[in-house]
């Protein structure tokens, strides 16, 4: 027993935690096997980029699994929360090149070989970076199920997914509008596209119609591309210019004829209801050139610099060409007028260059057969957003989804296994390259360049990590996985795409929930950036504050699908809680007998405060598992954060002492009991959200368990239910705040003592009363007490207070010396009156008032309001005093 009292004076973090975080991966709590007697719980993680470094984003979203994680361990589940990492094809590639730019180097200097090499070195060095860094927070994943999605198991899952998709007529090769970042030189798909509001133009130009004097004005946000236009459109019923249909108009600058044609797509009332068509750099045009089988002229490069089909404009950047194409209209006087447009521009959201809608041969999923039966599964409820309104974007997403471009121009990502022969063109989409061409017997083949996007391989994630394709135990018994925690931001970036993949390769959803958290925020409300210098460092935070003060930062007040705002304020208070924690877990301590034996508790002798507590605290339990239920973890955190400081630590402790430190005292070992019992309870409760601090004081309790962290959840126990002892108690505490609120109010000191009259007309709420006479002499500064049914007898000047139940009436001399604090009033007017006398005079002084800076006039303003307030509040207690004096 000793050696359990022996707890340090102060909790410091940066002795505790990494000591437990390796004592728990030492005894393997993190780990899941296969266990038939139990239920399994399933997380799988939102895989890090191995470029990543540990942010705010990824310390909310480790902290909700980790606390969902380790209450169902509690539970008694089989908890499994696979980890692991994703290879970042445009990212990774990007940090590479720019290391090798250093260098002198470029990938085509060195070759596909020598990139990727390079390419898994940079995945050995940084990749196990962010791993380190999790575990830093506490996360409880299961470490020795690590994966990485292109390790050898992920990346065979990645290709039998593509065979059988390509089997199946759902990919396909073709030419079409993507979107493309000149900068990183690959396609993007549509949700990888951020959109940004700027400032642009609308150029309205002339397009002289053939053998004619009339002209056409179409307006374009884009000059440049109207070099590879293939027509000009208008809607079949405007009147305006059915009589122009079929004829030819001669393109500005180029001096090519095409077509004008009439398409549903033109929106007749929009502008000049005239649109100029340009197939090749914009997906509508697209759409419409294939319903009229126009031509496609691509005029741009890779790089976004103009290409041979610009004429004069070859070589230029797009901008360039854009000012240069606007002043040869002017000069041909071809532009009608420019106007002012704000409108939303299409960024990659990697490196924020503006894309390029390019047409382009490229690898695509189709996507209508997938989405259907996907939709369905949210639909009918196999899936539950949390909160649901979340799934709305979900459904508008899949109801509207494009087919799904896959491939990149990137060299670190899955190898696409498609091959080419060299002599005859023939393509195979295999396992492995064949040696001889199946068409012509040509062994001249090569495999396609590109890789996949990279969350095509995310979207494998909940079974690939499992074992998929091959049908593991792992997989029969972890899948479906039960939640999967994620920011709003990737809806359709990641879930969807999960969600079709799993319903198409695995027959079953991959998830029951999918639990959506918000972002991040500064202590303003604003997102966090480089730009704006707010961003917080987790790691720096728990250097300072400690692991469990930033997860109880991140949790309390958080909402599901909620933006939540970070301070300093919340560390503060974070931090100052582990150490009411502490220091009260210390007291219990220090209060317990060395050889203590619970087995001779009488639960007969539990006092009023001990049924209180173990009511209360058994009501908390039920609370907080049905929180964690619904996914409530702020409020959850909030109930206990609010039951360890208030009602166990600035209540029941301090009802208890007299018992404690009296040996001889009746009910002294049923305190420590449940002092033990309550405290233990709070700090299981409150292992998920911060599980250091309350592994280290659980050690030091009374308990049988090896680990907190491999104990039983709490569960509500019946006979602990106290309804009448909570009421009783709830009067008295009541009683005691409204004596100590009226001693604060008369500033009486703690030393003076004083009478207190009850009067209540209920005789059992007077009963409560007057056994509460103990607690109220020592926690309310009451000498007597007294507890009567009527006002009788009541002095005049008492001071009253309405409780539920019950009026409390004192008498004003047991209060105050009343000429005593007459006179100290009379020195405190005094003294107001001087400072209402030298702020006034400045103020009057026009020439302080015009030579001060403002914000000393502010400050001497808000001095003069302050001090007239409390003036008037000095001057209104005085006469009121003076009042009662002249009475008595």
């Amino acid at each position: 027993m000793d050696d359990k009292r022996n707890i340090a004076k102060t909790y410091e973090p940066k002795q505790v935690e990494d000591r437990l975080y390796k004592e728990w991966m030492e005894k393997g709590y993190f780990h899941a096997e296969v266990d038939r007697n139990k239920k399994p719980f399933t997380i799988v993680i939102p895989p890090p980029n191995i470029t990543g470094q540990l942010h705010m984003g990824h310390a909310l979203d480790n902290t909700l699994q980790d606390i969902l994680i380790r209450w169902k361990r509690m539970q008694g589940f089989c908890t499994l929360w696979l980890p692991g990492t994703d290879h970042a094809s445009i990212a990774t590639e990007a940090k590479i090149v720019e290391a090798m730019a250093k260098e002198g180097l470029t990938k085509e200097m060195i070759g596909r070989e020598k990139f990727l090499e390079r390419a898994w070195d940079w995945k050995k060095h940084y990749g196990g970076r962010i791993v380190e860094q999790l575990k830093k927070l506490g996360s409880s994943c299961d470490w020795e199920r690590e994966r990485f999605t292109m390790d050898e198991g992920l990346s065979r899952a990645v290709k039998e997914v593509f065979i059988r998709l390509y089997k199946k007529g759902l990919i396909y090769r073709g030419e079409r509008i993507i979107n493309w970042c000149p900068k990183c030189s690959t396609s993007i798909s549509d949700a990888e596209v951020e959109y940004e509001e700027q400032q642009g133009n609308f150029w309205h130009i002339k397009y002289p119609v053939k053998d004619s004097d009339e002209y056409i004005i179409i307006a374009t946000t884009r000059p440049e591309t109207m070099l590879g236009d293939t027509a000009v459109a208008v809607h079949p019923e405007d009147e305006r210019y059915k009589h122009l249909v079929g004829k030819m108009v001669v393109l500005p600058l180029v001096n090519r004829e095409i077509p004008i044609i009439a398409d549903e797509y033109v929106e007749k009332d929009f502008g000049t209801g005239a649109v100029k068509i340009t197939p090749s750099h914009d997906p509508n045009d697209f759409e419409v050139g294939l319903r009229h089988n126009l031509s496609q002229i691509r005029v741009m490069n890779d790089d976004a610099t103009m290409n041979e089909n610009a004429g004069q404009y070859q070589g230029m950047d797009r901008y360039e060409a854009r000012k240069q194409i606007v002043k040869d209209l002017e000069s041909q006087g071809l532009l009608v007028k420019i106007e002012e447009h704000t409108h939303n521009v299409g960024t990659c959201y990697r490196c924020s260059t503006v894309i390029e809608p390019l047409i382009s041969k490229q690898w695509f999923v189709k996507m209508k057969p997938l989405a259907e039966p996907a939709i369905e599964i949210v639909k009918n409820g196999t899936i539950s957003f949390v909160p649901e309104r979340f799934s709305k974007i979900y459904f508008n997403w899949m109801e509207n989804i494009q087919d799904w471009c896959i491939s990149r121009q990137l060299w670190w990502g899955h190898r696409i296994p498609a091959y080419y022969c060299q002599e005859c063109g023939y393509m195979t989409v295999d396992y492995d390259m064949p040696d001889v061409c199946p068409k012509c017997g040509s062994q001249r083949i090569e495999q396609d360049p590109d890789t996949l996007d990279t969350w095509f391989s995310s979207a494998l994630w909940p079974f690939s990590t499992l074992g998929w394709p091959d049908e593991t135990e792992d997989l029969k018994y972890f899948y479906p996985t039960d939640v999967l925690v994620t920011g709003y931001d990737i809806i359709f970036f990641w879930v969807a795409r999960m969600i079709f993949s799993g319903v198409e390769h695995m027959g079953k959803e991959p998830f029951k929930y999918v639990f959506i958290h918000g972002i991040v925020r500064d202590s303003l409300g604003r997102k966090m950036s480089k730009s704006l210098g707010n961003g917080i460092d987790p790691l720096e935070i728990i250097d300072k504050y400690g692991t469990d003060a930033l997860r109880f930062a991140l949790t309390i007040g958080n909402s599901p699908g909620n933006d939540l705002r970070f301070s300093d304020e919340k560390l503060e208070s974070s931090r100052n809680f582990a150490n009411k924690i502490w220091n009260a877990s210390r007291f219990v301590l220090m209060n317990f007998d060395e050889n203590v034996d619970f087995s001779k508790v009488d639960e007969g002798k539990f006092a009023l405060p001990d049924k209180w507590i173990m009511s209360r605290v058994n009501t908390l339990v039920k609370e907080v598992t049905e929180n964690l239920d619904k996914f409530e973890l702020g409020i959850a955190l909030q109930k206990i954060y609010e039951f360890i400081w208030d009602e166990f630590c600035d209540w029941y402790i301090e009802l208890v002492k007299p018992r404690l430190y009296d040996r001889e005292m009746e009910g002294r070992l049923e305190a420590q009991y449940v002092l033990n019992y309550v405290l233990g309870t709070a700090m299981k409760l409150l292992h998920p959200f911060m599980p250091f601090i309350t592994e280290e004081i659980y050690r030091h309790l009374i308990n049988d368990d090896e680990s907190i962290m491999i104990s039983q959840w709490p569960e509500y126990i019946e006979k602990y239910n106290f309804p009448g002892e909570e009421k009783k108690m709830r009067m008295v505490m009541d009683a005691i705040r409204s004596i100590r609120n009226i001693r604060a109010e008369m500033n009486v000191p703690i030393s003076r003592k004083a009478k207190v009259i009850f009067v209540a007309a209920d005789s059992e709420n007077r009963s409560i009363l007057a056994e509460g006479r103990s607690f109220f002499e020592r926690l309310a500064g009451v000498s007597e007490i007294s507890v009567q049914t009527s006002k009788e007898g009541i002095p005049a000047d008492a001071v009253t207070s309405i409780i539920e139940g019950a009026e409390i009436y004192i008498p004003l001399d047991d209060l105050i010396d009343i000429e005593k604090e007459i006179e100290r009033l009379e020195k405190e007017k005094a003294g107001l009156e001087k400072e209402l006398e030298r702020v006034n005079g400045k103020l009057s002084n026009e020439g302080f008032i015009a030579k001060a800076p403002a914000k000393v006039v502010e400050e001497e303003r808000a001095k003069k309001v302050k001090y007239q307030e409390m003036y008037d509040k000095v001057v209104e207690r005085l006469n009121a005093l003076k009042s009662q004096h002249s009475r008595s």
